[in-house]
């Protein structure tokens, strides 16, 4: 399964690597596409404007010769249907001087271009039968047109010329640029920010957007002004200063969809993980759980055998004392067990909130002081003590008698189960603005971090190596929690390995 998902990021990593690649190669391919229209289109443009400007003079200029008349003659004759087709075309040059702004006391030849087609059918036997050779019916066709684009051809020379000595800012301007630069890039997908300017052999013109600098390996260049031969004196740089945010925006979507699934992915891969580990460790627990309630029983059940065969016993049956001291053996025993699987059930309908835990109003000094009461005398036995430091002046809670007394019932318990020598409990209240704080100190073994974090856990109990120390079923704790959390209060643990164990108990006042 890692092995899977590492692949699948690998791949999906990779993948969107690759499309971010390909994205931004296609935004360099539209934007030297749209740099090379832009130029183009200026210089047509400007190229346009000069021709206007000299076709619509030419007339004020000298004629410079006559009609220059170039012939082309195309015969055919067909002998089936007796016809001879005949085409000619005619090109005629009108050259005139036209005074030149951009040279002093020169002009330039401009030169108006026409082109005259003929089509002419005859048909030979009328040619033969009827009329005579100068009179011969035929269908004659005649187009005239005037070549602008012949004309044009021939002013680019003197176009380069006059152009190169004007200085650039009069050529173009920057809402020009700014218009056709905002017009190609957006019909090429490409709608962001950007910036230009023109430079002139590696210096920087008046053209050019404000704050432009020109920047290696992140600029986009194209020729401007190109002559006939290619050549051009100045550049048109171009950034987008939002280049990357673009990129990454034109595929937002598929990177959002790829990043979601291999999210999905990875929950679904670390909460399968999850669950098998917790699986495993409440398998673990529940195994652990049954050996000791096995255990648990084992004792009691023996003892109720050993009472009862010893009252079978025709020596013992007659003994009344020693029959009543059997009885109230097997009665005790029972009873333990009875306790045990009250225990049990306790904490499960506990969890499925099944437990009917009314509230009363109650004072917590008197439940602890009955609570000490079912434990007083198994202290003494062990040679140690219970002080009370009964601060709090406010008391009353709403609560319940019964299950509050077990919680500090258990609580004291365990810090006598958990004391290696004679038990020394600390029993400490005090009040704050909205709650009792009760404290209960033992001198016992402690616990480390990692147990204090799973002690109020269902089950959890401190192990040395496979075998427990102290008898139970993990239960006491977690029960303990249940019921605070019921009386809206907290509890919580502070201990140290070897020092001793502090358990606070935080309930809401009435």
């Amino acid at each position: 399964m890692s092995i899977s998902l590492i692949g699948i990021i690998t791949v999906q990593v990779f993948w969107i690597k690759n499309t971010i690649q390909i994205t931004e190669q296609q935004f360099t391919s539209n934007v030297r596409f749209a740099l090379a229209k832009v130029s183009e289109d200026i210089r047509q443009r400007e190229f346009d404007e000069f021709y206007e400007k000299y076709a619509a003079n030419y007339k004020e200029g000298d004629l410079v010769k006559g009609s220059d008349v170039r012939n082309f003659i195309f015969e055919k004759i067909d002998t089936i249907n007796n016809e001879r087709f005949t085409y000619s075309q005619s090109i005629i040059e009108q050259n005139y001087k036209v005074p030149a702004e951009f040279f002093d006391n020169d002009s330039i030849n401009f030169r108006e271009i026409f082109s005259k087609e003929e089509i002419s059918i005859v048909e030979n036997n009328v040619l033969d039968e009827v009329f005579g050779k100068d009179n011969l019916p035929e269908e004659r066709i005649t187009k005239m047109g005037r070549l602008k684009e012949a004309e044009k051809s021939l002013l680019v020379q003197s176009f380069d010329v006059s152009r190169s000595k004007m200085p650039v800012h009069q050529r173009v301007s920057n809402r020009e640029i700014t218009y056709r630069l905002d017009r190609e890039l957006k019909s090429k997908g490409i709608d962001t920010d950007f910036k230009y300017g023109i430079y002139s052999n590696g210096l920087a013109t008046q053209v050019k957007s404000g704050y432009f600098r020109k920047e290696a390996g992140k600029s986009y260049m194209v020729p401007m002004f190109a002559d006939a031969e290619g050549k051009s004196d100045y550049q048109l740089f171009v950034t987008f200063p939002s280049k990357k945010d673009f990129i990454l925006s034109s595929i937002f979507k598929i990177l959002v969809l790829s990043a979601f699934f291999i999210l999905i992915i990875i929950l679904a891969f670390v909460t399968a993980l999850y669950q098998l580990i917790k699986q495993k460790q409440i398998s673990e627990i529940k195994t652990d759980f049954i050996n000791n309630m096995t255990h648990e029983f084992k004792t009691p059940i023996a003892t109720i055998n050993l009472a009862l065969d010893a009252i079978k016993n025709p020596k013992i049956i007659g003994d009344q004392e020693k029959v009543i001291r059997y009885v109230k053996m097997i009665r005790d025993e029972n009873k333990r067990m009875h306790a045990q699987v009250e225990n049990v059930l306790r904490i499960s309908k506990l969890e499925k909130n099944q437990l009917d835990v009314s509230k009363e109003a109650v004072d917590v000094h008197e439940i602890i002081e009955e609570a000490i009461t079912h434990v007083e005398l198994l202290v003494r036995d062990k040679g140690g003590y219970i002080k009370t430091n009964l601060k709090a002046g406010f008391t009353e809670i709403l609560g319940n008698q019964f299950h509050l007394t077990n919680i500090i019932v258990n609580m004291l318990d365990n810090a006598i189960k958990y004391s290696e020598n004679a038990p020394k409990i600390d029993i400490i209240t005090e009040n704050t603005a909205k709650y009792i704080i009760l404290k209960i100190k033992d001198k016992g073994i402690g616990m480390n971090k990692n147990v204090q974090k799973n002690v109020f856990k269902k089950f959890y109990r401190e192990e040395t190596g496979n075998i427990h120390n102290v008898k139970g079923h993990g239960l006491g704790l977690s029960y303990v929690k249940k019921i605070v959390e019921i009386h809206q209060g907290e509890i919580f643990v502070e201990s140290e390995k070897g020092v001793g164990s502090t358990f606070t108990v935080k309930l809401p006042l009435i």
